[in-house]
């Protein structure tokens, strides 16, 4: 199965919540940008995950809507996720290819990093908006191979 990571893109740093944080007109268009780069790569996923965190949830809907998709909401994408619920719920997806997950720092640089197998402190920094795919041909940490990370600003 190939994972596709895409962290947010930029976001209000101020709101009532952070659960209301939404997209900035920056963050608008790094979303746009990651959709267009997807569509023209042909990296179509089979599904469409998000966090249910607003500024998730838009960043997943602007880049589902380029690749005429729609982006499921999952409470287990929401800040804090670890490796374990990640490989429990990716199983729990059934016969599927590819994943798209929409979702938060520091969780995926640390799953990603426990999915490589990457020692601890030389892992992968996700930054906003970037795009990490993994292979992984089991449910387990340390059997998957990173394919690439993208930053937006080279899509």
């Amino acid at each position: 199965m190939t994972i596709y990571f895409l962290r947010h893109a930029d976001a209000e740093s101020m709101a009532s919540s952070d659960f209301e944080r939404n997209l900035t007109p920056k963050g608008l268009e790094q979303a746009a940008k990651v959709g267009r780069f997807c569509k023209a790569h042909g990296l179509a996923p089979d599904k469409i995950l998000t966090s249910p965190l607003n500024r998730a949830r838009q960043t997943a809907e602007i880049v589902a809507k380029a690749l005429g998709a729609e982006p499921v909401v999952q409470d287990w994408l929401a800040c804090g996720m670890r490796l374990e619920t990640l490989l429990k719920e990716l199983s729990a997806q059934g016969n599927v290819e590819s994943l798209l997950v929409v979702g938060h720092e520091p969780d995926f640089s640390s799953v990603i990093s426990e999915l490589i197998g990457a020692s601890e402190g030389y892992g992968v920094l996700v930054t906003k908006a970037s795009l990490t795919a993994v292979e992984l041909p089991w449910m387990e940490a340390s059997s998957g191979q990173l394919q690439f990370s993208i930053p937006v600003r080279l899509m």
